[in-house]
């Protein structure tokens, strides 16, 4: 376990937040670049949340010619996301958000309360670490991204979590992460018995204003 915390960026929408949403940016940004999305979410009814929004470490990254930038791991290809997968990366950051999971836990929220988010690499992180995670998680909101190392899941796969639910959505005109892979990454978490929702919208690789009310409601259901 990664002994320092990362830096986050905290938002609460009431006094005594019992309820948590981890939400992970993806690639080149920082926790800065979701914060604004809490006013934006209507959680009529839900308990008070801490959404916490962490910075990724900085590091290299191949595809952007080794520049140093925040990153969740090093993407090396862009031809096929799943080609040659920063496993080291991936498995160190998702060290650093247990970590993350561990400090809500001591604040008092439960495991079944805190709900892990995340944007392209933020959202491959999120089904990571989620999908693995020892006691069961409130959901997974998964934006803009894919499953990574999917092959190892079926092994590494925690039961506690097997009936998390998954709320996916990707852009139909996405140039970053095409469609066609987010929508074989659905495939495989419902094939493996995921309680997935999927949606799509006409955008880029962005957010839209119907996958931000969608996001809500998702919160409202799974943060009771």
């Amino acid at each position: 376990m990664n002994d320092k915390l990362l830096d986050c960026i905290e938002h609460t929408t009431g006094p005594d937040p019992q309820r948590a949403v981890i939400w992970l940016h993806g690639l080149g940004a920082d926790g800065h670049d979701f914060a604004p999305i809490v006013p934006q979410l209507d959680l009529t009814g839900a308990p008070d949340v801490r959404f916490v929004f962490p910075h990724a470490p900085v590091q290299p990254v191949t595809i952007n010619g080794g520049m140093a930038m925040r990153a969740w791991y090093d993407i090396i290809a862009t031809d096929d996301l799943t080609k040659r997968e920063d496993e080291a990366g991936i498995r160190a950051s998702a060290q650093h958000i247990e970590a993350l999971i561990a400090r809500e836990k001591e604040r008092g929220v439960a495991a079944k309360h805190i709900l892990l988010a995340g944007f392209s690499q933020g959202c491959a992180m999120a089904l990571y670490t989620g999908l693995r995670h020892a006691e069961t998680l409130a959901g997974v909101v998964a934006l803009s991204g894919y499953l990574p190392l999917a092959s190892s899941l079926a092994a590494e796969r925690a039961a506690a979590n097997a009936e998390t639910p998954i709320f996916m959505a990707h852009g139909t005109d996405d140039p970053v992460v095409p469609l066609a892979r987010a929508e074989e990454s659905a495939r495989v978490l419902r094939e493996a018995g995921y309680p997935v929702q999927w949606q799509t919208y006409p955008m880029p690789h962005a957010v839209h204003p119907a996958e931000v009310q969608d996001i809500a409601a998702f919160l409202r259901q799974t943060l009771i």
